[in-house]
């Protein structure tokens, strides 16, 4: 099983990213039944979801999928730090591999460059394709 943690925040954005994602993996093999996908409102709330499916399904490999847009106030910072450093201790904590595709970008258009329907740009699609290395790997 294959687990995607998406944020709903961005959805323009984090919605491109999962449809990369999803084609991505399709294209390797993977089923719909293989996939297992959880929704949460922000990226903020990633790392504590992704804690909750490892426990829950023990899946083979988990993906988190959101974006943080830069702003005028330091709410981007701490965000970004909160997420980044969350994942990595789960990542410490199990011995589930955790791919980071949450993006963390200047401004909307990096974002929407990064997650659009160019697939050799789309970074959702990337960690899509990673997967069946990693699974090889483990």
């Amino acid at each position: 099983m294959i687990a995607i943690v998406k944020s709903e925040f961005n959805s323009k954005i984090t919605n491109g990213l999962l449809s990369g994602c999803l084609d991505a993996l399709k294209n390797q093999g993977f089923k719909d039944k293989d996939i297992y996908l959880k929704k949460v409102p922000g990226a903020f709330e990633i790392p504590a979801m992704v804690k909750k499916v490892i426990k829950k399904i023990n899946p083979k490999i988990v993906i988190t999928l959101g974006c943080v847009i830069k702003g005028e106030t330091d709410h981007y910072h701490y965000i970004c730090n909160a997420v980044s450093n969350g994942v990595m201790n789960l990542t410490l904590e199990f011995k589930t591999p955790i791919l980071f595709g949450v993006l963390t970008c200047q401004n909307a258009q990096l974002a929407y460059n990064r997650s659009g329907e160019n697939m050799d740009k789309n970074k959702g699609y990337e960690l899509g394709n990673s997967v069946k290395l990693l699974l090889d790997k483990i």
